[in-house]
């Protein structure tokens, strides 16, 4: 099997190996078909986009490739070779991946990172001079500007990804698989992602683009691939597709309408912040939250929207700020009990180090928000603890038979269900939603929301923290505008627009 035809002046036209050939890969595991049947190729030199709604299989024909699960029938090849279910051989062979959440020590340097493993030496000894010029033509071939002897910790989330590419650079990778690779990036961070993974395509590279953005994954690929349910349902070339037609051809026969049936807030103020200063993140922000209200909070990366929600949770300390809830002064909870005391919840953005805990069972994060409702004299009942998890994860369409799993194994999507969940078994008066649908599938989106929607409609108050301005217009009552931690204004339900946030957030002085 041969992919495009490379010429050079002067010679004859040389056939090159596709970069990835896949056929009948299938693999089960108890009760799941997780895939079916496969035929893939990835060209050579090209994005290809891998969508699909969590289940689909994209991560287990992910952890094919990487070699870390073995196919119960069918093969792999790459350029022209088969490759064995072992993941240093798929490294050898040429293969890398981006995850979501990065693989990078914080403590180490930014060289130090990139060259994990892999140091340059000279005899026993490190040879920095060789270390420091590589690190300085691996940022020169993907054109940033990164400080070798930075701390990793200390550079934004996109710095880090940067690393993490030139990693895969410097351990000459020919296919790289970035898996939601812009979650946590801003707009101008996103496009100059797209511009290095356009880089890296014209030398050479063949790059699995794996997104929840359908805008991003036709914006930047060569061809688009759909899998549902196990299956490769079409591959096809960008142009041939559009939003409504992946949407169709991801979800089937599924209905994705999503009940956004609203009930107008009540009068009651549940919660008042007055002049609120986070030290280096927030100045001077005020808002109210009514009873029955979604209250969105936009702006751009930095903006200070998390650290606003961190602050009511007891997270952050604030340097200045009143606290008023149902009209009483409170001081601000320097606690995360004190928070739930308050009947104030997070559901954070990070949901794998701060909303779940991955070796538990399910059902026992769900049950965690709230213990007594499930013990007795302090001992936990196991029948108790499942009934009650069950019946708070059915409103979530969940697999109710998988909340005996531990957390770490369920997809993303199930796992920040299991975040949200864990508050429906405790029914706080309010609730922080921080980027609760990131890195999820449509269907499950359209889930999450209905029962936010539902939430509000029986009168929890919420604040919701979403980089999708779609999301903020459809389900929002206010949207409080946010740049560099400064109030840009609160727009009202019935002004809500995305060309609005989109003229408030970049043509102001602030925002810019």
């Amino acid at each position: 099997m041969v992919g495009r035809v490379l010429r050079g002046p002067g010679q004859m036209t040389t056939p090159t190996p596709i970069a990835i050939r896949i056929r009948g890969l299938t693999k089960s595991f108890p009760g799941v078909a997780a895939l079916r049947g496969i035929d893939l190729d990835i060209l050579p030199a090209e994005v290809h986009g891998l969508v699909g709604e969590n289940g689909a299989g994209k991560s287990t024909l992910i952890k094919h490739l990487t070699g870390l699960h073995a196919p119960d029938s069918g093969s792999i090849e790459l350029f022209g070779r088969p490759l064995n279910a072992d993941a240093r051989a798929a490294q050898q062979a040429g293969i890398g991946v981006i995850y979501q959440e990065r693989a990078i020590l914080p403590e180490l340097t930014a060289a130090a990172n990139v060259f994990l493993g892999r140091q340059k030496s000279w005899g026993p000894f490190l040879n920095r001079r060789a270390t420091i010029r590589t690190f300085r033509e691996l940022a020169d071939r993907l054109g940033v500007a990164l400080d070798p002897d930075a701390r990793a910790g200390s550079l934004s989330v996109a710095g880090q990804q940067i690393l993490e590419i030139m990693r895969a650079l410097e351990s000459e990778h020919r296919i790289l698989i970035m898996d939601e690779p812009a979650t946590s990036l801003g707009a101008s961070e996103r496009e100059r992602l797209h511009g290095i993974v356009d880089s890296l395509r014209q030398q050479g590279l063949s790059i699995i683009f794996i997104s929840h953005d359908l805008d991003e994954i036709l914006g930047i690929c060569d061809r688009v691939s759909v899998m549902r349910d196990g299956a490769l349902v079409a591959t096809r070339a960008a142009a041939a597709w559009d939003k409504a037609k992946l949407v169709a051809s991801m979800l089937g026969e599924v209905d994705l309408k999503r009940s956004t049936t609203r009930k107008p807030p009540g009068a009651d103020e549940v919660l008042r912040v007055e002049s609120l200063s986070i030290p280096g993140t927030v100045s001077d922000v005020s808002f109210t939250l009514r009873a029955g209200e979604i209250l969105g909070l936009a702006g751009l990366v930095g903006a200070g929207r998390t650290e606003i929600l961190r602050a009511l949770a007891g997270i952050d300390r604030p340097s200045a700020g009143r606290l008023f809830l149902r009209g009483q002064e409170v001081a601000w909870p320097r606690t995360v009990a004190r928070a739930l005391g308050y009947g104030i919840a997070l559901s954070p953005e990070d949901r794998k180090s701060q909303g779940i805990i991955l070796g538990l069972s399910g059902a026992a994060n769900v049950a965690l928000s709230n213990l007594r409702q499930v013990s007795t004299a302090g001992i936990v009942s196991d029948q108790r603890l499942r009934r009650e998890a069950a019946s708070a994860m059915r409103a979530l369409a969940f697999d109710t038979t998988r909340l005996g799993d531990p957390a770490g194994t369920l997809s993303g999507g199930n796992q920040q269900k299991l975040v949200i969940g864990k508050w429906l078994h405790r029914k706080p008066g309010i609730l922080l939603l921080d980027e609760p649908t990131q890195g999820i599938d449509v269907g499950a989106k359209a889930e999450i929301y209905s029962v936010v929607c539902r939430l509000a409609n029986e009168g929890m108050a919420v604040i919701l923290v979403s980089s999708e301005f779609e999301e903020i217009v459809d389900v929002c009552d206010r949207v409080l505008l946010l740049g560099h931690g400064r109030s840009l204004g609160m727009l009202d339900r019935d002004d809500l627009s995305i060309k609005l946030i989109f003229d408030r957030l970049f043509h102001t002085g602030v925002a810019a």
